[in-house]
């Protein structure tokens, strides 16, 4: 039996104990799938309720169900990040509904691959919006439910391409390179209402939109080479990683959750890379 470097690692116990985040709210946009929802599962297990939000929201209300069957607590709302009117509706109906916002994750995205060359207007203004703009919209309209309880985390899900450049995602490693400097910004202006700032820069996560970039266009009978995609990944696992695996959502929740706890109470301004010294390894173009 061979393990894959891409879907086989195995979760490490918990090093957080149990109801940790016991009567705390955590809001995560784009928090349906993914690394959003893996950031819930386990936020939620450590006894937070968590809200995820999303555009769509059967999406976030199909997670939200599964994590309450699970024992956790768990609601969903809708919200387009793009859209400050919305998003100051959605936190103040959170706020309505908890009393209290205690963690902000700024998850959401709309990343894809695309020849900059070509990459429309509306292609680069959507994924602009959706990250850079969302992130900011929502942090500024969480800000008076956070300061006045006298402080509250947020944290910005970034990445680690724009360290290098990365072709054919100019838009993501600009809106995400743009995410790290709102971070630190963000962080000196807000300290001293008690408020930290912070960011996680994942690595390699195969998402759905990771295992189409690797997947090579369609045969004649246009059917795509799902196997030609897993061993391409498994490639780059293997050569390009140095722990040599891919990451899960689980990683990434881990930092957060560390970043949220009174362990990361005096870290505000961070970008804490979560990526298997991938972008260290700088892989070869293409």
């Amino acid at each position: 039996m061979t393990t894959s470097l891409v879907t086989d690692a195995t979760p490490a116990p918990s090093v957080f104990r149990a109801g940790l985040f016991d009567g705390h709210v955590a809001l995560i946009t784009g928090g349906g799938s993914g690394i959003g929802r893996g950031i819930a599962d386990t936020l939620a297990s450590l006894g937070a309720h968590v809200v995820l939000a999303s555009r769509k929201l059967e999406r976030v209300q199909a997670a939200a169900t599964a994590i309450v069957e699970a024992g956790g607590h768990a609601s969903a709302i809708a919200v387009d990040v793009r859209d400050p009117d919305m998003v100051n509706r959605m936190i103040a109906d959170v706020h309505e509904m908890h009393g209290r916002i205690d963690l902000l994750v700024n998850n959401a995205a709309g990343n894809f691959y695309a020849p900059s060359e070509t990459l429309s207007a509306n292609a680069w203004k959507s994924v602009i919006e959706i990250d850079l703009y969302g992130t900011f919209f929502c942090s500024q309209a969480v800000l008076p439910v956070m300061r006045a309880r006298g402080g509250g985390c947020i944290v910005n899900i970034s990445m680690t391409l724009h360290y290098r450049g990365w072709p054919l995602m100019a838009h993501a490693t600009a809106a995400k390179a743009g995410i790290d400097a709102l971070t630190r910004t963000l962080a000196l202006e807000w300290a001293p209402y008690g408020i930290r700032m912070n960011a996680v820069a994942p690595g390699p996560i195969p998402t759905e939109g990771v295992r189409k970039a690797f997947t090579p266009p369609p045969s004649a009978e246009g059917v795509p080479d799902l196997f030609a995609a897993e061993k391409a990944m498994e490639s780059y696992g293997r050569n390009a990683i140095p722990l040599q695996r891919w990451g899960t959502p689980a990683d990434i929740a881990g930092m957060v959750a560390f970043l949220a706890s009174s362990a990361g109470a005096w870290i505000t301004g961070a970008i804490m890379v979560v990526d298997g010294g991938e972008w260290l390894a700088k892989p070869p173009r293409g």
